[in-house]
């Protein structure tokens, strides 16, 4: 039995028939879904599906490309909505140097509110890096001097040295269907290394879906199709990888209720 460990449940291509959805995802052996979401906007609907299905849990935090659109959420506003049961990870949050769709400074700003909520909580940070590995190492360095709090990095695709400082500082890795597009030698390569105890797999779907599902809307009964090439790329069975990282899950994100 496999965790989708991050996707979009509310998001176009999964929405219109959720239902439907959930249940090739379950009927692929997918028994827990993690449900992120990018803004406030989504609160409520991202809970409100949490609230109706026992094996979904939910997010809260703002995604980077839309931190301008939030520089009046307070602190509080985000601990409290943190505070309600379904709800077992801060994010997701972190930086994005590619887009650049929000200030970077704004971006920086959320990304340490969301790491203080989080610590407080000890609820994991969820995390999105892309192009900012050094900004991302230096708040992450900088707030866990402060106090720790658990992390994971999602949808690795940064290169091995930023993975292993992050492993160093004591984050989770999860990784998503672009491990299996040909042209991502990398990162197959530091997921191959990726200690047992710290990686994660998700679909981030309705986005990426995986080989043999390419140009496809990404569901999350495809983690099955991105756990398999991770097992036979770590020469492990997909039974054994499937319930070590399923076992990660419930570790990291240590209010779900398996």
């Amino acid at each position: 039995m496999l965790v989708d460990s991050h996707c979009h449940l509310e998001y176009e291509g999964l929405v219109e028939e959720q239902g439907e959805v959930l249940d090739r995802a379950r009927g692929a052996g997918v028994q827990a879904f993690l449900n992120i979401s990018t803004k406030r906007s989504e609160w409520g609907q991202v809970i409100g599906t949490a609230q109706a299905d026992a094996d979904i849990f939910a997010s809260v935090g703002i995604h980077p490309h839309n931190a301008d659109q939030h520089l009046d959420l307070t602190r509080i506003e985000l601990l409290e909505a943190s505070r309600e049961k379904t709800v077992i990870g801060i994010g997701e949050t972190g930086l994005d140097y590619y887009y650049d769709h929000s200030d970077r400074a704004a971006q920086q700003k959320l990304f340490r509110m969301h790491i203080d909520v989080a610590r407080e909580l000890q609820l994991p940070v969820i995390i999105h890096t892309r192009d900012a590995e050094y900004d991302t190492l230096e708040i992450l360095e900088d707030e866990l001097e402060k106090g720790r709090f658990p992390a994971l990095i999602h949808c690795f695709t940064a290169s091995a040295q930023f993975g292993e400082r992050v492993l160093e500082l004591g984050l989770s890795i999860s990784i998503s269907g672009i491990v299996t597009f040909k042209n991502a030698k990398d990162l197959q390569a530091f997921a191959k290394a990726i200690p047992q105890d710290r990686l994660l797999v998700e679909t981030d779907s309705p986005f990426l879906a995986p080989v043999p599902h390419r140009g496809k809307t990404c569901e999350p009964g495809f983690v099955r199709d991105t756990a398999q090439f991770l097992a036979d790329l770590r020469s492990e069975s997909l039974e054994d990888l499937a319930e070590y990282t399923t076992r990660n899950f419930y570790t990291l994100f240590s209010k779900a209720v398996a």
